[in-house]
């Protein structure tokens, strides 16, 4: 599909597979848009057909120029601070960042500044993209790898849903203590809050429902520890952590679940991205670097 970027707009040919449906139908049916922003956009008038004001609820032809004012200039949301970051993926509409170990993915409170948010908008600031930086889903201060960012609102709600419906994929690689037996399993467990500890979290018969999926990829027999991939079906706060915990083999450094203390961090890396892309329909795949100087994972 051709889709580019002119100033303010977003300019589709539109083809043929859009030939009779309105613009209305695109923005809802097709790219599932958040009722509340497509109002916004027409009461704007922020959509454009052939130039002028579109007319919601004529057929489109193929051919026919679609505009919408996606790129207009917003507050970061974020006050922009330079931090060098690993930019994996990047298009007009989104980003995918490698966050390294020790940095939040977004502040706590309006003043902070060393979160890979303020890094973003540092980022966009220098290209002169003025956009309220959104991310999509977050990585634990000391767990590293991509995270997706939106860059503006409308894509942002296409790109929350998908990953409530699961369709956007994490990878994670992790070490853990001792060596798994089992070569791939599934940890069906709900995870709710440790009334004992203020950041804990713990499995929990009244929590909410967590599913990981774990594969062996290699054993350290010398270093008693495991290699594992883990895919993720829903997105709780540490949920691997703790899942990982309660068979007995926590994360190697992950010292919070009772982790060997051998690293100065968790072992886990967010190393894969996956999903289809909302507008062009392409299929994106990133994947993460290890960023660890000297290296946690081994022999990888």
């Amino acid at each position: 599909m051709n889709i580019q970027r002119k100033g303010e707009w977003m300019e589709i040919m539109t083809p043929s597979e859009w030939n009779g449906y309105t613009i209305d139908y695109i923005l809802r049916d097709i790219w599932q848009g958040p009722k509340k922003q497509i109002h916004q956009l027409r009461t704007e008038k922020a959509v454009l057909i052939n130039g002028t004001q579109a007319n919601w609820h004529q057929n489109l032809k193929i051919g026919d120029r679609i505009q919408i004012q996606f790129f207009n200039e917003q507050v970061f949301g974020v006050i922009p601070t330079y931090f060098d970051i690993n930019i994996l993926y990047e298009d007009d509409h989104l980003l995918v960042v490698n966050k390294p170990g020790g940095m939040d993915t977004h502040p706590n409170e309006p003043t902070q500044k060393d979160t890979l948010a303020n890094a973003v908008a540092y980022y966009l600031q220098a290209k002169g993209e003025f956009r309220k930086v959104l991310h999509i889903h977050r990585l634990d201060q000391n767990t590293t790898g991509a995270v997706l960012f939106a860059k503006y609102s409308f894509i942002g709600a296409i790109l929350d849903k998908l990953l409530e419906e699961r369709k956007i994929k994490r990878t994670y690689l992790a070490l853990t203590d001792g060596i798994m037996k089992k070569k791939q399993g599934t940890i069906d467990a709900p995870i709710g809050r440790d009334r004992h500890h203020p950041t804990k979290r713990r499995v929990s018969p009244t929590g909410q429902k967590a599913v990981t999926h774990y594969k062996v990829l290699n054993t350290f027999q010398n270093k008693n520890y495991s290699l594992i991939q883990c895919d993720l079906d829903t997105g709780r706060t540490h949920q691997i952590r703790v899942h990982l915990s309660d068979i007995g083999h926590p994360i190697t450094g992950d010292t919070l679940y009772g982790g060997n203390p051998i690293f100065l961090r968790p072992a886990l890396h967010a190393v894969n991205l996956t999903f289809i892309h909302p507008f062009t329909g392409e299929p994106i795949e990133v994947l993460a670097p290890f960023l660890d100087d000297p290296p946690i994972f081994p022999g990888i």
